[in-house]
């Protein structure tokens, strides 16, 4: 129903998250976190299923728990993170372009025929890695 006076709508800056983990699952700080089908929290991988959350601002081990069980604290920004090699490797010409997710600290150029997920969008491109915006 549309309003009839003011509301109060509560916002976010839409930086930093908090999300369950799921069952089994070690993620390192630093490292790129995605969200599985379920919508927990595991750490990047190759997978064409995960959504990118955010970079791990702490370590958070869930070795044994279940889904749920214990919470992590991510951040939406630009990262610098590893760089892919060979033909998947970024360079400045990506700049602009969707990266793809490796592991949990490395983006590579392409999909991989489809096989991984999105990480992000490249901004830079240096000698410590690649800077992406999640």
């Amino acid at each position: 129903m549309a309003l009839t006076k003011d509301r109060n709508t509560s916002r976010r800056d839409g930086v930093q998250y908090n999300d369950p983990l799921a069952a089994n699952a070690k993620i390192y700080a630093g490292s790129i976190v995605c969200l599985d089908a379920s919508g927990n929290a595991v750490p990047g991988s190759t997978a064409t299923t995960l959504k990118v959350r955010g970079l791990a601002q702490e370590q958070v081990d869930n070795t044994g728990g279940a889904a749920g069980a214990k919470r992590i604290e991510t951040r939406r920004g630009v990262f610098q993170l590893a760089n892919s090699a060979s033909t998947d490797l970024i360079t400045r010409a990506e700049i602009g372009s969707q990266c793809y997710i490796v592991d949990d600290q490395t983006v590579a150029k392409t999909s991989a025929t489809n096989t991984r997920s999105v990480a992000g969008v490249v901004r830079d491109v240096d000698d410590g890695g690649v800077w992406v915006e999640i």
